[in-house]
């Protein structure tokens, strides 16, 4: 009796805290939303979306654009995924099915204290290392690009990645794999046909979680990749994305002000993509989940 007392108790504290993490999730998209609708009082939704023109302080008439903020933000994030994703699953495929237990060992803890770098940290090293060798390389007058934030990016992302997939090709049953050797297949054959494709909704998870800490990174990519409001054309451009331009701007805008209203815009933006790529994400692995 009192265990099943116990099993009911933990039930409803278990509901409890995920009903209050979904109140809090709710809570943050109000707050974006009911403040950054007042931008559209002054300004039209598709200027503010599709206009590559980001200029608040301007004297005559300030444009609210960010179109380019938004095309930076998209360029640097794919750039990230481009690098991360292959290297993470193909490290995360090593490590689970190839690499010996001692090597398991020392590479694990690696690629986890690499996550725990902050983030201002590799962005210093984005502009004293990275940058000059990008600007060598390509014969640029500066590293501070795209190009720079996207690589960062990856290396940031990279072990969220891992960590994810390589709980989920773990996870994959043995009979698996013992049936597909059954079969005559060799461990190249087994790992890409049938333990990776048994585990490619956790790898969806994995590419989903990767590119959320992509998308919602502001320190690294404010302090490489130049900050230049203009459309960008290719890689090799300085770019400025949106969280970079909420981290310069909020701190010293007026209250109340369009400005302040629309930068709580540029947030509820920030969500909704967060929020679609990982209802996507959802139903992409729900296709292939066993």
């Amino acid at each position: 009796m009192n265990r099943n007392r116990t099993d009911r108790l933990f039930s409803y504290l278990f509901l409890g805290a995920g009903m209050l993490s979904v109140l809090i999730l709710l809570g943050i998209f109000l707050m974006l939303l009911i403040n950054g609708i007042r931008t559209f009082a002054e300004i039209n939704p598709l200027e503010f979306l599709f206009g590559s023109t980001w200029n608040p302080s301007a004297y005559e008439k300030a444009s609210y654009g960010i179109g380019s903020m938004l095309v930076s933000t998209l360029m640097v994030t794919l750039g990230a995924m481009i690098i991360a994703v292959p290297l993470g699953i193909g490290s995360a495929a090593y490590l689970s099915e190839i690499a010996p237990a001692r090597v398991r060992e020392i590479l694990k803890p690696i690629l986890e204290m690499l996550a725990g770098i902050p983030s201002v940290v590799i962005g210093f090293l984005g502009i004293v290392l990275l940058g000059p060798a990008i600007a060598s390389t390509f014969g640029l007058n500066n590293g501070l690009n795209a190009l720079n934030g996207s690589i960062l990016l990856a290396v940031m992302a990279l072990p969220t990645i891992v960590s994810v997939a390589e709980d989920a090709i773990r996870a994959v049953p043995n009979s698996f794999k013992e049936a597909s050797y059954a079969l005559g297949a060799n461990r190249w054959i087994t790992l890409t046909r049938v333990t990776l494709p048994a585990s490619f909704s956790g790898i969806i998870a994995a590419m989903v979680l990767g590119m959320g800490r992509a998308i919602g990174e502001t320190m690294t990519v404010l302090m490489v990749t130049g900050n230049n409001l203009s459309m960008p054309n290719s890689y090799f451009d300085s770019i400025r994305t949106l969280t970079a331009t909420i981290a310069i701007e909020l701190g010293e805008v007026a209250y109340g002000t369009t400005h302040y209203f629309s930068l709580f815009a540029v947030g509820a933006v920030l969500f909704t993509i967060s929020l679609l790529v990982n209802i996507v994400a959802e139903w992409v692995a729900s296709k292939f989940r066993y």
